[in-house]
């Protein structure tokens, strides 16, 4: 339980870190092509280069004795994007009429995102957090089976340990134990998406 924990706490950091940079630049990129023109790119690099490739690479360095610090890293990896594009597809669609009338009213930038591009943004936001909780998951695997012995104490490694033991039901269990935290994530994300879109329908 306490590996269990460990990975849960990994993951929900990551995800956090994700959502918090993606709600950021997104919004910076709706403020300005330019911005968007030179950061986008990178955004899509780390989306499509392998996390297993990137994780040793994150571990060395952060360094071993901040083990908890680079898993974080290496989970925030691969939640990151989806939140970014989702996002950034929210802000891009709105209504051109209502933000037409927003300016002719004279509204303040605070009224203009409070009132239209944050509702209209919400239900993308809402459906990358189904995915990207699910990718924090895996990349926090992924990086505990990187890292290894090296500090991690997750359920990864729980699992790697259980098989080079050849203990198949602790293999087992694991696996159970991540395949409950993964629809945990989902059906929490789908519920908090259902309740706060049902009025909007």
């Amino acid at each position: 339980m306490q590996s269990t924990i460990n990975t849960l706490t990994i993951t929900i950091s990551a995800l956090l870190a994700a959502l918090f940079s993606g709600i950021f630049l997104a919004l910076c990129f709706s403020l300005s092509r330019t911005f968007e023109a030179a950061f986008y790119p990178l955004a899509v690099i780390l989306q499509v280069t392998p996390i297993v490739a990137v994780a040793p690479l994150v571990l060395i360095w952060v360094g071993i004795d901040n083990v908890n610090r680079a898993l974080i890293i290496i989970a925030w990896l691969a939640a990151f994007f989806p939140i970014l594009s989702n996002m950034s597809a929210g802000l891009k669609s709105v209504d051109r009429t209502l933000n037409d009338l927003f300016k002719l009213y004279g509204a303040s930038n605070w009224q203009r995102f409070h009132l239209l591009l944050w509702p209209t943004a919400m239900p993308y936001l809402l459906a990358s957090l189904k995915v990207s909780g699910g990718l924090a998951l895996i990349g926090t695997v992924v990086a505990e089976f990187v890292a290894g012995s090296g500090g991690a104490q997750g359920l990864a490694w729980r699992i790697l340990e259980a098989g080079n033991r050849l203990q198949t039901e602790k293999m087992f269990a694991g696996l159970l134990l991540l395949a409950i935290i993964g629809m945990i994530i989902f059906y929490a994300f789908s519920l908090l998406e259902y309740r706060l879109l049902k009025y909007r329908r």
